[in-house]
C-alpha cells in the first residue's frame, strides 16, 4: 500500500460521477481534489458532498491546477475516448466508465495508450465486484456446455430518466450502453471467444433522431456451441412486464437470478434495481428411475448484498490496488474490448439486417 491517498479527479458529475465522487470521499485509499462538468451538476454534487473540493469546466485545466494521480471519467459515451488519452497523456492512472469507447479502434487506442504510458486503465463493469452475480457466474460454469443464456434490462423511463436517455442516444443505442456489462457476464460464463451477432431493432418514438433506435435484441453465438440473448429497450412505453431476466442454462440445469422486488412493479427505471439478486435459483436437470427431479431446486439467499453505493466502493477499491500493486490488468482491458465489440456488431446488425461476424469489427 502506498504511503499516500491517490488524489483523484472526477470528471462527470451526473448519476454514476456522483456515485464515484461519493465512494472517493469515504474511502482511505483517495483524496477527492476536484470536481468537472460543463453545467452546474458539479455545484449541486459539492453541495451533497459538503466539502471544499475545487470545481472546473475543463479537464486538462483541472489536471493542471489540481495535479491528480487519476481521473475517474463518468461522462457520455462519445466523449471517453478523448478523455481518456488525455487524462493518460497527462500522467494519470484512469478509472473509465463503460463503454471504453464508441468505435472498437478507440477502444483499442484507449488500451494502448493506457499500456504504453505504464498507467492503470479500469473499465466500470459494476457487476464485476457484486458477489451475488460473481455466484451467479460460478454457478453458470457448473452447469456444462453448451448454455443458453437469457439476459434483459429494459427499461420504462419519464420525466429526467427518458431525457438522459434520449441523451445518451446521441452517442449509443440501448443494446451498446446496457449491453457491454451482460455480453461481459456472457463472456465470463462461457469463457469462450464470441463469433457472430444477430440483432433487431426498432424506434418507437419520434422523439429521437431517424437513424436512432431505442430498443434492441441481439443473439449470439460462441466458440463452445453456447448461445446467449440480449435486450434493451427505453422510452416511456416499455412493458414492465418480464424487464428483468436473468437466466443462464446447461445441460446439466439452470441457474437464475430471482429478484422479486427489483424486478417488480416500477422499478425497471431504478439504477438501484439494476444490480440487485435478492435471490439465486439452482435447478439440477438429473432424473431419477421414476422420471422425477432427482433433487429439488437450491435457492441461495443474496439478502446481504452491497447496494449500489456500496458497488462503487468496491469498484474504486479495486481501482486503488491496482494502482498500488501495480496490476497485470491486461486480460480485463482485453475482456472489454471483446464485450465492447459484440454490442457494436449487434448495432450494426440491426442497421444493416444481417448476421455481423465479431471478426469484422475487432
Amino acid at each position: 500500500m502506498a504511503d499516500r491517498a491517490l488524489r483523484v479527479l472526477v470528471v462527470g458529475c451526473g448519476n454514476m460521477g456522483a456515485a464515484h465522487a461519493m465512494a472517493y470521499e469515504a474511502l482511505p485509499e483517495f483524496t477527492l481534489c476536484g470536481l468537472v462538468s460543463r453545467g452546474a451538476s458539479k455545484e449541486r454534487l459539492k453541495a451533497q458532498l459538503g466539502e471544499n473540493i475545487p470545481l472546473f469546466d475543463d479537464m486538462p485545466e483541472a489536471i493542471r491546477q489540481a495535479q491528480p494521480d487519476a481521473v475517474c471519467i463518468a461522462t457520455w459515451p462519445d466523449s471517453h475516448e478523448v478523455l481518456a488519452l488525455r487524462a493518460l497523456a497527462a500522467g494519470c492512472h484512469v478509472f473509465l466508465e463503460k463503454p471504453l469507447a464508441t468505435t472498437v479502434a478507440g477502444a483499442k487506442r484507449v488500451v494502448a495508450t493506457a499500456q504504453l504510458a505504464g498507467k492503470q486503465l479500469v473499465v466500470g463493469y459494476i457487476l464485476r465486484h457484486h458477489p451475488a452475480w460473481r455466484q451467479f457466474i460460478a454457478l453458470a460454469q457448473s452447469l456444462g456446455k453448451p448454455l443458453v443464456m437469457r439476459m434483459n434490462l429494459n427499461q420504462q423511463s419519464a420525466g429526467h430518466a427518458w431525457q438522459t436517455h434520449k441523451m445518451l442516444m446521441q452517442s449509443l443505442s440501448p443494446i451498446v450502453d446496457c449491453g457491454v456489462h451482460y455480453l461481459d457476464v456472457m463472456c465470463q460464463m462461457t469463457q469462450a471467444s464470441p463469433l457472430a451477432v444477430s440483432a433487431i431493432g426498432a424506434r418507437l418514438t419520434d422523439e429521437i433522431a431517424a437513424d436512432q433506435f431505442n430498443y434492441g435484441q441481439l443473439q449470439v453465438r460462441f466458440a463452445d456451441g453456447s448461445v446467449g440473448w440480449y435486450e434493451a429497450g427505453w422510452g416511456p412505453m416499455m412493458s414492465q412486464t418480464a424487464f428483468f431476466i436473468k437466466d443462464v442454462i446447461g445441460p446439466l440445469g439452470s441457474a437464475s437470478i430471482v429478484a422479486r422486488e427489483a424486478g417488480g412493479e416500477g422499478q425497471s427505471a431504478s439504477v438501484e434495481a439494476h444490480t440487485r439478486t435478492e435471490s439465486l435459483r439452482l435447478h439440477h436437470s438429473q432424473l431419477d428411475a421414476s422420471g422425477a427431479f432427482a433433487q429439488p431446486d437450491e435457492w441461495i439467499s443474496a439478502a446481504d448484498e452491497p447496494d449500489h453505493f456500496a458497488l462503487c466502493r468496491l469498484e474504486q477499491q479495486f481501482f486503488a490496488r491496482a494502482i498500488f500493486e501495480d496490476s497485470d490488468l491486461s486480460l480485463h482491458q482485453q475482456q472489454a474490448i471483446e464485450s465492447l465489440a459484440v454490442v457494436l456488431a449487434a448495432d450494426r446488425a440491426v442497421r444493416e439486417q444481417r448476421t455481423v461476424q465479431i471478426k469484422e469489427v475487432l
